[in-house]
């Protein structure tokens, strides 16, 4: 479903740049009510009729996109919102499937796609706890999703769980094991000749090399995946797991590559242009860069502009939950915070404002 179709305030999965007007100011919406009471029936709906008489049903095409369906709505709410407030319907869905699975009767092709339906929805529940900055379930799910791929000898479901493995690895302080990670999935993506797959796997090695501090290494690699996205036209697809990464993904890379560096004043134009391209759809990712622009500012010494972005960025924080991106808010106000100027000062707090109310929320 579209989010907007649902009451949510927020852009479609379609909203180009620009297209987007926010509603009136006297439609409020309780997103977090919303999604775990609203959502939480609609996710019900596909199976629910026929588990409820517990007589198994056999289970067939129509059953297996009803679920599928399911878990694109998920994908669009995460990109919307972030993962903090999805993350219990996911794993609801999860059950459902494995539920269905082992109470009702299917033909060898179907049970087979149920089981990649499984893997698919515990990544996707990983990604989501990841989000909500809980490292220990979306490893647990992560496990899960990679022991299924394993059993059904799934290049593609391995490549997507391999990468994600890699993202938290560095996200974690562990990038040698998050360049490993990436360098295993890239030996499994070379066949599905993607340069779009493969770009994004190497923006991973990137990645994880800054933060060895082999720049040298993570330049030459970051410019490899800005290459291959060029290239994309002329090969096969992306899978639609990896929709999101293009040129505003690219801009942030090399944003946070030049970061670590300590060469704050270049890292600035990049991430200004990850928010400018950023498609209005990925809210979390909206909110996102532009805190993470408001800390590169003020580390560059654009002192009052870096406070105003991370005082504006609070707007976007009010439709999005994700634990990341309270993370780097925590940075910022405490970059902030060490700064003897008025507008820092306002600044840090209003966002210790904000952190207070979502350690309390």
């Amino acid at each position: 479903m579209d989010p907007v179709e649902l009451g949510f305030p927020g852009p479609g999965p379609s909203t180009t740049a620009g297209a987007f007007r926010a509603p009136p100011e006297e439609v409020t919406v309780d997103r977090r009510t919303f999604v775990a009471d609203s959502l939480g029936v609609a996710a019900g709906l596909a199976m629910g009729s026929r588990e409820s008489t517990g007589i198994p049903e056999a289970v067939g095409t129509a059953h297996l996109l009803e679920l599928r369906e399911g878990l694109r709505s998920l994908y669009t709410l995460d990109d919307a919102y972030g993962g903090g407030d999805v993350r219990s319907l996911a794993v609801r869905h999860l059950r459902r499937v494995r539920r269905i699975i082992n109470t009702s009767s299917f033909p060898d092709t179907i049970g087979r796609q149920l089981q990649n339906l499984v893997g698919e929805t515990a990544e996707h529940c990983a990604w989501l706890y990841y989000d909500a900055d809980d490292q220990d379930t979306a490893r647990a799910y992560w496990g899960e999703a990679l022991t299924t791929a394993t059993m059904l000898h799934d290049a593609g479901l391995q490549v997507l769980v391999m990468v994600s493995l890699s993202m938290q690895a560095s996200y974690e302080g562990r990038p040698r094991d998050g360049y490993d990670l990436a360098r295993a999935a890239h030996q499994l993506a070379v066949p599905f000749g993607s340069p779009v797959l493969l770009s994004l796997i190497a923006a991973r090695e990137a990645r994880a090399l800054s933060l060895m501090q082999d720049q040298s290494s993570a330049r030459k690699k970051l410019a490899e995946s800005m290459r291959m996205v060029e290239r994309s036209e002329r090969g096969r697809p992306a899978p639609d797991w990896a929709a999101f990464h293009g040129h505003a993904e690219l801009d942030y890379a090399q944003g946070l590559l030049y970061s670590e560096a300590g060469h704050h004043k270049a890292a600035v134009p990049f991430l200004r242009a990850a928010l400018a391209h950023q498609d209005r759809s990925y809210g979390r990712n909206l909110a996102l860069y532009r805190i993470t622009l408001a800390r590169g500012l003020v580390q560059a010494g654009e002192v009052d502009e870096g406070a105003a972005e991370a005082v504006g960025s609070l707007t976007h924080l009010e439709e999005v939950e994700s634990g990341r991106v309270t993370r780097r808010i925590t940075e910022v106000r405490d970059l902030l915070s060490t700064v003897d100027t008025t507008s820092a000062r306002d600044a840090a707090e209003q966002l210790t404002q904000y952190t207070q109310q979502k350690g309390t929320g």
